[in-house]
């Protein structure tokens, strides 16, 4: 069962050639510039739900009552 030498070394390059394409797919997901953009995505698709943004807005004016009613007592 003795493996002869181009075998061996053609299975060296299909694995040397599967590890660069994986190394090269966690440099492009670890990418910071790439996870903050992502983030950022994230973060404006979530505060356009209209749950969300409403609930916000209401918790913005409540405070903004809040702040008012303390400032004219």
């Amino acid at each position: 069962m003795a493996r002869d030498a181009e075998t061996i070394q053609s299975e060296i390059e299909r694995a040397r050639d599967a590890l660069a394409v994986a190394v090269d797919e966690l440099t492009t997901r670890a990418n910071p510039k790439r996870v903050i953009e992502q983030g950022k995505q994230t973060l404006a698709s979530t505060l356009a739900e209209p749950k969300v943004k409403y609930s916000l807005i209401a918790v913005g004016a409540l405070l903004a009552l809040v702040v008012l009613r303390r400032l004219f007592r």
